[in-house]
Order: structure tokens, then sequence, then C-alpha cells
């Protein structure tokens, strides 16, 4: 694990935060996905050493287990999640291909312990290993990654939301090896409860702030503006030979270029583009840097009034001269990655937490047939907004306020 922290595709997420731009909303979130990468690695070995008081896990299985709790982010690019749909990178793929690539020193240490831990390691953030128990503390809606970046995010932001028990979760774990699952013990249920609205309120009030993705939306707007330009044969301005030159290129990457870009590359990009030729580049870029980021509107009317609220605003935002296709950016919770209530549906048993009911005759069962509190949390909540220039705030509030309501909405 020392060979494996020690080799520079690790120490690169020293150089990723967390939280993307987090810290553009909560000035504390400046912590990196290094931090949570140890923290995930500590949370699988506490787990692994209460599971083998019960249950015998093979010595090899083990260390591939750790493994990848370890090097589940290292596939992360800039800004995370942030970039992922401007760029067309999902990490998951990036990190299997960091952890099997010769070109990598990850896959080289993996190798010299065992030749056969890379495609094991990329197994099991896959999905596909077996037993698929070990995978599922790795990946799935009650796994060490989430366990970790809950309490992590909330401790760096500062908001309460995310705190759970989380020495009752690792106490209560258990292996159903008969269907090869983890599952909780009866005495943990209300443990994984509090952890599944944890979950719930660190999305709405923290991974979905509106100032957070405001400025993810001004992000990909100078991206994809960048990209557009490029596209059209015009200049825009770019570090000579980089990985991030070929992106703007549309050129694919290595994964060894991918694992080159940090952080600080888009930064460093964003400030040259602050002397753009382009206006809209240049302006998208300044408001970046300087954090004079968009406005955002929650769109908390009936279906049927939101057509005519988001034709009305974006004809404002372009009659003030601003582009809607760069400054009127709708926003959706579906839009991101690990969208943030448990429902437990879909045939993949990763997408389900079990759960031991009753004490006398337990039987294993998903868990929102259990728990009441979980069954109202798979209602879950429709997040729809749009993010426009400070600007025409006061147009656009005025338009927002005077909509129509429906009764229904009235009341």
């Amino acid at each position: 694990m020392i060979r494996l922290i020690d080799t520079s595709e690790f120490q690169r997420l020293r150089r990723i935060k967390q939280l993307g731009l987090g810290l553009y909303t909560y000035q504390g979130a400046e912590h990196s996905r290094f931090t949570h990468s140890l923290g995930a690695l500590h949370l699988m070995t506490r787990v692994l050493e209460q599971l083998n008081d019960r249950t015998r896990i093979d010595a090899n299985d083990r260390v591939a287990a750790q493994a990848a709790a370890l090097l589940h982010d290292v596939g992360h690019g800039p800004f995370s999640h942030a970039m992922e749909t401007v760029l067309g990178v999902h990490h998951e793929q990036m990190t299997m291909l960091a952890v099997t690539s010769a070109e990598t020193s990850l896959c080289q240490a993996l190798t010299v312990y065992s030749p056969k831990l890379p495609e094991r390691v990329a197994s099991i953030i896959e999905g596909t290993f077996k037993p698929a128990a070990l995978a599922q503390l790795v990946s799935s809606q009650l796994d060490v990654d989430r366990m970790d970046y809950l309490l992590r995010d909330s401790l760096m932001t500062g908001a309460k939301y995310g705190l759970y028990d989380l020495e009752w979760i690792i106490n209560a774990l258990q292996i159903d090896e008969t269907s090869d699952r983890i599952y909780v013990a009866a005495r943990g249920v209300y443990a994984v409860e509090e952890y599944l609205q944890a979950r719930y309120y660190m999305f709405r009030q923290v991974y979905f702030h509106r100032t957070l993705r405001s400025a993810e939306a001004v992000l990909r707007s100078a991206l994809k503006r960048a990209l557009w330009l490029i596209n059209e044969g015009l200049h825009v301005w770019s570090a000579p030979g980089t990985a991030f030159e070929k992106i703007l290129r549309r050129e694919p990457l290595t994964i060894t270029e991918h694992l080159s870009m940090d952080d600080s590359d888009v930064i460093f990009h964003m400030k040259q583009w602050q002397q753009s030729e382009d206006a809209i580049l240049s302006d998208l870029s300044r408001r970046f840097v300087n954090r004079r980021l968009f406005k955002a509107i929650d769109l908390d009317m009936p279906e049927e009034e939101r057509t005519d609220f988001l034709n009305a605003a974006r004809e404002v935002v372009e009659s003030r001269g601003f582009l809607p296709d760069y400054y009127f950016i709708e926003d959706r919770a579906s839009d991101v990655p690990y969208y943030g209530y448990y429902t437990g549906e879909g045939t993949d048993e990763r997408a389900r937490i079990y759960v031991e009911d009753g004490y006398a005759h337990p039987v294993i069962r998903e868990i929102s047939e259990v728990s009441e509190a979980v069954r109202g949390l798979r209602r879950g909540y429709e997040l729809h907004r749009v993010c426009f220039p400070a600007e025409v705030k006061d147009e656009v509030y005025r338009i927002y306020h005077s909509a129509p309501r429906s009764a229904a909405a009235n009341k």
C-alpha cells in the first residue's frame, strides 16, 4: 500500500479537490481526493478486520480489496465530476486503465506484488469480482467510498448534515455467504437509516448547493466555448505539447496523458483565457477566476408553467447581449453522478442495501422492506433550476415572482 501511495499517479490526487468547486461555497472545502482515498483504505482495512472475525477472507482477496479502495478515485480528471460531461470521460473507466496499463507506475507496483493483482483490482472497481461481497465494499450503496466522503465533506464544509454512526455500521456489517453479498445485522438498521438520511441531506444542502452548481455551470460554459471556437477554426491559447491542448483539439489521450492533468491545468488556462480575443471566452474565464458566478433560481412551479418562464427568462438574457447557450444553463439533480437519494431499484445487487430483519428468526431483506424511514426517502426529490448572469437577476426575478401560480401551487 505504501508503494502504491508513493506512485506519481496517486500523489497527483493531492492536486484534485475532493469537492471540485465546493470551496467557492464552503471556504474550508480544500480537502483533496488524496486524503479521501487514504480514508477509504483505512475504512476498508477496519471493515475487513471486523468481517474476518466471522468469515474467512482469503489474504489475496483482502489485498485486492484494500488496493481497490485506495485507488478507486485515481482516474478522476481535473475538478472531478464538473468536467466529465464536457470532456466525455468517465473516471471509473480511467481508473481501470490506470491500474491495468503497463505504462503506469501503479500497474507496475501492483504487478510486483502479484501479476494477477492489476486485473483483480480493476474487476473490483468494475463490479465483476468474486466474491462479489468484497467488491460491494468498494462500490455499492453502502461502501467505504461513501462512508468516508460523507463524514469528511461534512467536517470540511462545516455542514452537519453528513453525520452518522460509522462505528455502529462497521460493527454490524456481515457477509451473506449463500448469496455472496454484504448485509447489515439487525442491530445496525437504525445506523443505516441515519447514513441514508445523511446522504440525502448532503446532496440537497451541499452537493446541489446553488453557488457550487453555478460555479460548475460557469466552468462548463467556458470549456464549451473554447471547444466551439477551436472547432470553428478560431484560435484559443493552450500550453503547447500538453494533454490539455489535446483535449481542446478533441484528440484522444493516453492514460499517461490523462493522469498528467489536475485542477491546476484548468485554472492556468482559465487565467490565460481572461485575455482571449473572444469576448465570451474572456468574460466566462474572468467570472470563474474571480468568482463572479451566475445566479440561480429553483423552478419550484408546476410543470406547465415552467416552459413559459424559461422562454421569457431566456429572452431577457439574450436581450441583454448574453448568448443563452453559455449564459442560460438549466441544472437538474439527475445530471449529477451518484444521484443522492437511495432507491433500492435495479437488478444489480450493488444498487440495494440488505439488512437483517428480526432477531428470533432473522431474514435478510432489502432495507426499504424493513424501514419506513427509507421508504420515505425513496420518493426522492426533484431539483430543476436555471443559472444566469447576475446582471439580469432583477428582470428574471420579476418574471419569476409574477408568473401565475395554479391553485395547487399556491397551497
